[in-house]
Order: C-alpha cells, then sequence, then structure tokens
C-alpha cells in the first residue's frame, strides 16, 4: 500500500466551501481503481492548510490510473478552484516499524 500526502493551501476564507466540495470530491476519488480510503486533516496553525492523505493499493493506481483518467479531471474541477497554490504531493511506501 502507499500513502500519498497532499498539502494543499486553500483561498483564504472559503473553508466552508472546499469542504463541501471536497466532500463531493472523496466520493469521485473514491471510484478509482486502486483507492483504499483517505484522511482529511485541517491545519491548527494556518486555517487554509489541509492535509489529504490518500491511501492506494499501487503507486501507479495514483499517478497513472487516477491522474490519467476522467475521474482525476471532476476531481479537480470540484476542489482546484480553492487552491490558493498547486498541492505539495509526496508518495510513502507503508511500513510498520517497531
Amino acid at each position: 500500500m502507499i500513502l500519498e500526502l497532499a498539502t494543499i493551501d486553500i483561498k483564504a476564507d472559503n473553508n466552508a466551501e472546499f469542504e463541501a466540495n471536497l466532500a463531493r470530491a472523496i466520493q469521485v476519488i473514491s471510484q478509482s481503481r486502486g483507492f483504499q480510503k483517505i484522511d482529511v486533516q485541517h491545519c491548527i496553525e494556518q486555517h487554509n492548510r489541509y492535509a489529504l492523505m490518500i491511501y492506494w493499493q499501487t503507486l501507479e493506481d495514483h499517478t497513472v490510473g487516477f491522474r490519467t483518467s476522467e475521474l482525476f479531471t471532476e476531481w479537480r474541477a470540484l476542489i482546484g478552484p480553492f487552491f490558493e497554490n498547486p498541492p505539495f504531493v509526496q508518495h510513502f511506501s507503508i511500513k510498520n516499524i517497531g
């Protein structure tokens, strides 16, 4: 399993609208092959920052399957207009240490 960690800064004073659209966007991404789950965190110190932790079966399920699909176009249309700047995205392998 792979963790996609996306840090998103949205335009000021758009939190309620962003969160409403994000709820709709989650319904979209959940249809993608290899999607496992998503956790959304809202930053306390920086009110316009969100961390999306999206779990995929494989890296390619995200980078190829989802990113080149119509689902991605729909996902981005729902939440992209709120972005202050492009999301910062990194991928992590899931390891059980200890």
